[in-house]
């Protein structure tokens, strides 16, 4: 049992577990696999856009997944702008680094995307979102004349958009057989999540699949949204009464939860969250950010021995499922791995949950890898060096 669970005895837990209706430990499919691209980059100057284009072309090029296509580019600023591992710049550690999203979107222009939005989920504000890169100490005109037709929007409210859009979970989910979602998960044609390469402290790994769970509205989904409709005033704070604890549910406009009465623990729900997003709306280009990065968890917020490193690294992929496995092993783990086994010590594998789900596989053997072999890209993030 994870520690984090006073009061909850293993014979308990077993119990509630075996009562779970049977999507909650739903068999693995015959799921996809798609190539997964590797490419060494040792900073964020002049090499990154280069580096970038030739991943991109190893993934058989951008021009035939974006070319005449509206563009939503989910990037991770996680976090406020004020909470900093040390000295560290927060792209240096927890943030997406905006240089991979300005490039990104530049090459992504010049291969024929027709508009393209920078989305994200801004940590406990209604703000627009370049107010909250401006807090960040990041200047927004870059990225958005970084092609034509960029725009930003933050998701965690209606934002531009009439209505919620509703994005069913394949076979009912695991906890939630639907979300809603900001329109501008529903308004385009691909899908990218710009991930950072990390540890996570409920979830063992946050990479291109944790990186959606940002896009839940805080209006609906947040610790102060409303309980029958979204509260649009209600964009601040976290979402930890709704997705991690379950302590209520959401606006009950919005699809509730399954079953109620399965375990109100973090370390099972999240895992299963991430996967049931996954799903729901599938990413269709997935680049994670190991360039530098930080090791120990997800934030500065998070308890034990965290430290900046740098990686010197990209991955991408079409497939979130298969790039978050790749990526995983070029963290010193192993993909397969259940809970109980690094990185899920205490916590179950999103990456198993997805691939029941139908979502992708999580198997290496089935997954080719182009560019840098795994093994010559491996950074231990147990013990890589700094």
């Amino acid at each position: 049992m994870p520690d984090s669970c006073p009061g909850i005895t293993r014979r308990g837990f077993l119990s509630a577990a075996s009562a779970l209706p049977f999507s909650s430990v739903l068999p693995a499919n015959a799921a996809p696999a798609s190539t997964v691209s590797i490419a060494r980059c040792p900073d964020y100057g002049p090499a990154l856009t280069p580096v970038l284009r030739t991943l991109f072309d190893q993934l058989g090029g951008l021009a035939g997944i974006v070319r005449g296509k509206t563009v939503s580019i989910k990037i991770n600023l996680t976090g406020s702008p004020s909470q900093r591992l040390g000295t560290t710049p927060a792209e240096h550690a927890q943030y997406t680094h905006p240089a991979v999203v300005g490039a990104t979107v530049r090459l992504m222009g010049e291969a024929g995307a027709k508009r393209i939005r920078i989305v994200e989920g801004c940590f406990a504000c209604d703000e627009p979102m370049e107010e909250f890169i401006l807090q960040a100490g990041w200047d927004p005109m870059p990225l958005l004349n970084a092609a034509q037709r960029v725009e930003m929007e933050n998701t965690n409210t209606l934002g531009k958009g009439r209505r919620y859009a509703r994005f069913a979970t394949p076979k009912g989910g695991h906890i939630f057989p639907g979300f809603d979602l900001n329109h501008a998960y529903e308004e385009c044609d691909v899908l990218v999540s710009i991930a950072k390469l990390k540890e996570h402290a409920t979830c063992g790994v946050t990479l291109s699949m944790k990186n959606m769970f940002g896009a839940t509205p805080l209006t609906i989904y947040g610790d102060h949204a409303g309980k029958d409709e979204p509260d649009e005033n209600g964009a601040r704070g976290g979402r930890g009464t709704i997705m991690h604890s379950g302590a209520r549910g959401p606006a009950t406009s919005a699809p509730q939860e399954k079953d109620p009465r399965s375990p109100r623990m973090d370390k099972w729900r999240m895992p299963r969250i991430v996967a049931d997003i996954a799903a729901a709306r599938p990413i269709q280009f997935a680049i994670i950010d190991g360039i530098y990065t930080m090791s120990g968890g997800e934030g500065p917020w998070n308890h034990g021995p965290l430290r900046a490193v740098r990686p010197g690294i990209l991955i991408a992929g079409t497939n979130a499922v298969c790039t978050d496995s790749v990526a995983t092993a070029v963290m010193g783990f192993d993909p397969m791995a259940v809970r109980g086994t690094a990185p899920f010590e205490a916590c179950d594998s999103s990456l198993l949950l997805a691939e029941q789900l139908g979502a992708g596989t999580r198997d290496l053997s089935k997954i080719e890898v182009a560019g840098v072999p795994i093994k010559d890209a491996l950074f231990r993030f147990r013990g890589g060096k700094a």
